[in-house]
């Protein structure tokens, strides 16, 4: 064999092909943002210029519809023929008291079901307390599957007539949506962004505010827009506990037959619930992180 031929030339070690350092340097790149991201020192995404977090068509449609619907039932309602009945289920003050009752029903009742659910949905998912999620779960969703009407029932008989009952039993109907929403908020972090944070010294309660609660943001405020709908609904219920609520106007006009009332009353809740959900919808928008945005 000649020295140069019979063994031919020599193995060449293996060579990286430009595209494999370049996935790497992406590699890297990624893993430097996630973990600027999760120390919060990452920059926040500029929008683009011109460009609105919220378009008018969401600003003006939904007030202009209910302004509309609610200018065409008045209009008819003053046209309406009302007996001594009617007028006496309507007149001194009572639309607008019943009115009133039913926002101070909502709003106690999700303010109740924000400060229980969302501490309670932190918790759950602590290392400490993550094997009691099943059983809190499922005393919330016992919530849902009782019908509103006879929860509420029973907490008249323990609690005895009145708003608190009325507040006790919406809080216990809508609270699920939002704790199981923090929960899969929560959990559906990438596990590399918390691990990021912890290894550059953040403390736990440093990694849960600023890491965890940000990212977790859109979940958690799609469940409470769901609560409030609930409670808007579910606050119809309160007559029957001594409640007070735009309730009393739909009971009324289904005891005493008068399709006047309770049109107005059902116009009302319907107008009520169109409305808190559209300024929960702006809410979710314009609390939404800003580095979330492109997922609007």
């Amino acid at each position: 064999m000649s020295p140069g031929g019979g063994s031919g030339e020599r193995p060449r070690r293996s060579e990286r092909h430009p595209s494999d350092h370049e996935a790497l340097a992406f590699k890297d790149e990624v893993e430097m943002s996630q973990r600027e991201l999760a120390a919060g020192e990452a920059p926040v995404p500029s929008a683009r210029a011109g460009v609105r977090r919220i378009s008018w068509q969401k600003w003006t449609f939904m007030p202009a519809f209910l302004v509309l619907a609610l200018l065409a039932t008045w209009l008819w309602f003053r046209g309406a023929r009302l007996d001594s009945i009617a007028h006496q289920a309507v007149d001194n003050g009572k639309v607008w008291l019943a009115l009133r009752q039913h926002i101070q029903l909502t709003a106690i009742s999700t303010f109740f079901v924000l400060i229980i659910a969302i501490p309670l949905g932190i918790a759950l998912t602590r290392s400490k307390l993550r094997r009691a999620t099943p059983v809190a779960m499922a005393f919330a969703n016992l919530g849902q599957a009782v019908p509103a009407l006879g929860l509420l029932v029973l907490l008249v008989i323990w609690l005895g007539i009145g708003a608190r009952s009325a507040i006790v039993g919406m809080v216990i109907y809508a609270v699920l949506p939002v704790l199981a929403n923090t929960i899969a908020g929560l959990r559906g972090i990438d596990p590399t962004l918390t691990e990021a944070a912890r290894g550059i010294g953040m403390s736990p309660t440093g990694v849960l505010t600023q890491v965890e609660l940000p990212l977790a943001v859109p979940l958690i405020l799609a469940g409470v827009r769901t609560a409030l709908v609930l409670n808007v609904g579910t606050a119809t219920l309160a007559t029957f506990g001594g409640g007070g609520g735009l309730g009393d106007l739909i009971s009324a006009g289904i005891v005493t037959q008068r399709m006047p009332v309770l049109i107005l009353g059902s116009v009302l809740t319907v107008a009520l619930a169109l409305l808190v959900e559209w300024l929960a919808s702006l809410a979710e928008l314009l609390l939404r992180p800003r580095g979330l945005e492109a997922t609007v």
